[in-house]
């Protein structure tokens, strides 16, 4: 630890070059930039960095290593384990890099690391272009790309990070390089699904891909004919076109006015199908999965790729608390569609959900070591999610979710989405990349980050350390 006169003096060498704001607990609007989505972590950093560019990320990184401190990051301050903040840590918050430019002909984006989704899809989508990224407009999307970036274009075009052309980034000793597949490619390689453990990026190009109106088809049922449907979604599911993404929930129904009283209020299945094809012949592919099991109500529409892209915002708003596993499923057998079921009814707050959709599509067409990102060829993902107020409730929420996993442990495909990684046992990091992928990813750190400076992630090892 850098004794104090030292630390005193990189803090003046930082605020000499430092262009944005740096706000230490007392200052006004110290609270505000530390607190984050997720209401569970409440930390206090030693010190906010809110960075104009990459000239004040390295400055911040360099004050950081000066001062025996550990680094953070902020972009959407969204992911679930509150990997943005900790407690006597400098965090690095890119909030105010929240610019898009758009190359409508080259269909290219320019994105700041601070960006939400809902930045990128308001300059991309004017041009009617998006780039595949996840399903709720507030998510940062730094984080989002770094850890892979599931959505609803994910079968049809593969994930946010396969969509990385080249990035900004500030390294660790405070340089900034450009990592593209000419240019640093093992960077390039590791930050296309490798968690965000090598660098800070300040911007990203990305490739876009055509988007228009899409045709959205939604059911619900009570949990007792719930067994049969997802029956008929695991036969529906493997067949889907490139243009259709179907996607379940298991959930305490609301008073939505399509929704029947009978169901209202008590767990439910919701299957939702969205078609990106030609709209009008959106119904011609969705309707099937709905006929061989009626469902109790259901609704049909047809919106822009914006309104999908924000259908998700309501149900996780900032402040609430959250804890989320993941797990991915090999099969859909009726063992773990039971299982899944048996959750459900035990759920213990009416904001949690169990959330699954078939994958593959676009994801599993990449060759599997063409980038960091683990886990191509898991047919299912399940995403547990438990959504509360109280801290007083914290523990029974916590355990629902681990048990709810847990019931699905035999037909487990093996790893998890990294980006859900919260509260997670030694070693769950390598289980998650794989033995090879892990081992290759440490490789970098030791080039890329020697000193283990950025931690604030769910971190891989140097070599020393791995091995120690």
């Amino acid at each position: 630890m850098t004794d104090t006169s030292g630390r005193s003096a990189a803090e003046k060498t930082l605020r000499h070059a430092f262009r944005g704001a740096l706000l230490a607990d007392g200052d006004t609007g110290y609270d505000a930039a530390r607190a984050i989505w997720n209401a569970m972590h409440d930390r206090r950093p030693a010190l906010i960095a809110q960075c104009r560019d990459a000239a004040d990320v390295s400055a911040a990184v360099r004050y950081a290593a000066a001062a025996g401190l550990g680094v953070t990051v902020r972009g959407g301050g969204h992911n679930v384990a509150g990997t943005a903040v900790a407690d006597g840590a400098v965090m690095i918050d890119l909030s105010r890099l929240r610019d898009v430019d758009v190359d409508p002909v080259a269909a290219t984006a320019d994105a700041g690391g601070g960006c939400l989704l809902r930045d990128l899809d308001a300059a991309t989508l004017a041009h009617g272009l998006a780039c595949p990224s996840g399903v709720v407009s507030h998510t940062g999307l730094g984080g989002l790309a770094l850890g892979g970036g599931y959505g609803w274009l994910a079968r049809k075009w593969g994930l946010t990070c396969d969509h990385l052309i080249s990035a900004e980034v500030v390294l660790a000793d405070g340089s900034v390089v450009r990592a593209s597949a000419d240019e640093h490619p093992d960077l390039y390689w590791a930050l296309r699904g490798g968690g965000g453990n090598l660098g800070i990026v300040t911007r990203f190009r990305l490739r876009l891909r055509p988007v228009g109106p899409v045709h959205q088809h939604t059911g619900v049922w009570p949990l007792a004919q719930a067994a049969q449907a997802l029956q008929a979604y695991r036969e529906f599911a493997v067949a889907q076109p490139a243009d259709l993404h179907t996607v379940g929930a298991l959930k305490i129904a609301g008073r939505q006015e399509w929704v029947p009283a009978e169901v209202r209020g008590a767990p439910a299945l919701f299957l939702t199908a969205a078609w990106f094809g030609d709209p009008a012949s959106g119904p011609a592919h969705t309707n099937p999965l709905f006929e061989r099991v009626p469902p109790a109500a259901e609704v049909r529409q047809t919106m822009s790729y914006a309104t999908l892209q924000a259908l998700g915002d309501h149900s996780e708003p900032h402040g609430n608390r959250y804890f989320t596993k993941s797990c991915y499923l090999s099969e859909l057998t009726s063992g773990a569609i039971a299982q899944l079921l048996g959750a459900a009814a035990d759920v213990r707050s009416s904001r949690s959900s169990i959330d699954f959709e078939y994958l593959r599509g676009a994801i599993a067409e990449t060759p599997d070591d063409a980038t960091a990102f683990p886990r191509r060829d898991a047919p299912y993902i399940c995403t547990v999610s438990a959504q509360w107020t109280d801290v007083a409730e914290d523990a029974g929420n916590i355990e629902w979710t681990r048990e709810s996993v847990d019931r699905l442990r035999d037909w487990q495909h093996g790893g998890a989405y990294v980006n859900y990684l919260q509260d997670e046992p030694p070693g769950k990091v390598r289980e998650v990349y794989g033995e090879s992928r892990y081992a290759r990813l440490s490789a970098l750190k030791d080039r890329y980050d020697p000193t283990d400076l950025l931690t604030g992630n769910r971190n891989v090892s140097t070599t020393v350390a791995t091995f120690q």
